[in-house]
């Protein structure tokens, strides 16, 4: 089954929090900033914030330019004067913990004010020189423009993206920075996604897999996995899974619903999949929900991973007990396989083994329902 390009964009995106359902188009700003505190807590793990760096970044943001707080105050209005002001200052401190020059300019985008947003990238362009937190806001215009249609607008952002991102990177691992595997990903997938737009699947394709190889052994492997799959997968035989075999359900339809222990929009899935559960096992329906180490536990802590398997047990029984006593295999492979860089990602396959829905994102009731119908007439 070959979707649309804008069909498969908007299912993606409403579980990613930027899509209101029923509001083609509309950028949310509470699924944005929520999905903004989750990577703050991701690069908090990984870049322990001493108190001197607080103190310098402190310093930094002091320094702001009140003309161009001023100036923007003048575009926007007062609605968006904090948001404003917020990003000028991470434009000069771009460690900040709980915000960044980066993911404001991904607040800006989600309301709907991408011009402005295109101002501020150039200002910090300007002041700051080209860096991988700049090249990060970039690829927010990026998608910011593939949702207003704009695929002109939006493939020129992703190129620059794209190039910025290359003349930073030079000789170093992409996963060794906090932002280039955001750049970089998202110069990918909306370069495919203009060419899907415009009816060019085969070339989509073709591109995603290029890049796909060129990116091995990186974590932009499950992101394109992904993309190749919302346009290809749907009415092909259902990938193994590591940890689970899918052979054994002897005819049985399943519902894979890939989670991670710290998705916030995982756990808001559980009534819905717990519903779909207690409706459909009695007619056949079996729930598996693979996930995978991330190499942290709560807080961000790190720990190795018998110390994280056990987390990921504490996590289950405590918020996904509706669901039952599920089987859940632990394997990146997994993740790599089905392109689940999304969580949750929901995936339902018939009696005969085959894929007949790939949805990457959060997902509603009366939907997940009339899939599930659909493979068990």
């Amino acid at each position: 089954m070959v979707h649309t390009a804008e069909t498969l964009r908007r299912r993606e995106n409403k579980g990613r929090g930027f899509v209101r359902p029923g509001n083609d188009g509309v950028l949310d700003p509470v699924g944005a900033l929520r999905e903004q505190r989750e990577r703050a807590i991701d690069r908090r793990r990984r870049r322990k914030d001493t108190a001197e760096t607080r103190r310098r970044r402190e310093n930094r943001a002091g320094r702001a330019n009140p003309h161009l707080i001023l100036s923007a105050s003048r575009c926007l209005g007062s609605k968006l004067v904090s948001i404003v002001a917020a990003v000028i200052a991470c434009t000069l401190a771009p460690a900040c913990l709980w915000a960044s020059f980066a993911d404001d300019v991904h607040a800006l985008v989600a309301h709907g004010e991408l011009t402005t947003a295109d101002r501020l990238v150039r200002a910090a362009q300007s002041q700051a020189g080209p860096n991988s937190e700049v090249a990060a806001a970039m690829s927010w215009l990026a998608r910011g423009a593939l949702a207003a249609k704009q695929l002109d607008r939006a493939d020129a952002y992703a190129s620059e993206t794209r190039k910025l991102s290359q003349s930073l990177l030079g000789m170093r691992r992409i996963d060794a920075d906090p932002w280039l595997p955001t750049a970089v990903g998202a110069s990918i997938e909306v370069h495919a996604d203009v060419l899907a737009a415009r009816g060019e699947i085969p070339e989509a394709l073709m591109y995603l897999r290029e890049q796909l190889q060129a990116w091995r052994g990186t974590s932009l492997e499950e992101r394109i996995s992904k993309n190749i799959n919302l346009l290809s997968l749907e009415g092909k035989p259902a990938p193994p899974l590591e940890g689970f075999s899918l052979s054994a359900l002897r005819g049985r339809p399943a519902l894979l619903f890939f989670w991670a222990h710290w998705c916030p929009d995982c756990k808001a899935d559980v009534p819905i999949l717990a519903a779909a559960a207690q409706k459909f096992a009695p007619k056949g329906l079996t729930l598996i929900g693979p996930t995978r180490l991330y190499g942290y536990v709560a807080g961000g802590d790190p720990a190795p991973p018998a110390v994280e398997k056990q987390y990921i047990e504490q996590v289950r029984q405590r918020y996904y007990a509706p669901l039952g006593n599920f089987p859940h295999p632990v394997s990146a492979a997994n993740f790599q396989a089905y392109g689940a860089s999304t969580t949750p990602t929901i995936v339902l396959v018939d009696r005969a083994g085959i894929v007949r829905y790939y949805h990457p994102g959060a997902v509603t009731a009366p939907e997940l329902d009339a899939h599930i119908q659909a493979i068990l007439r």
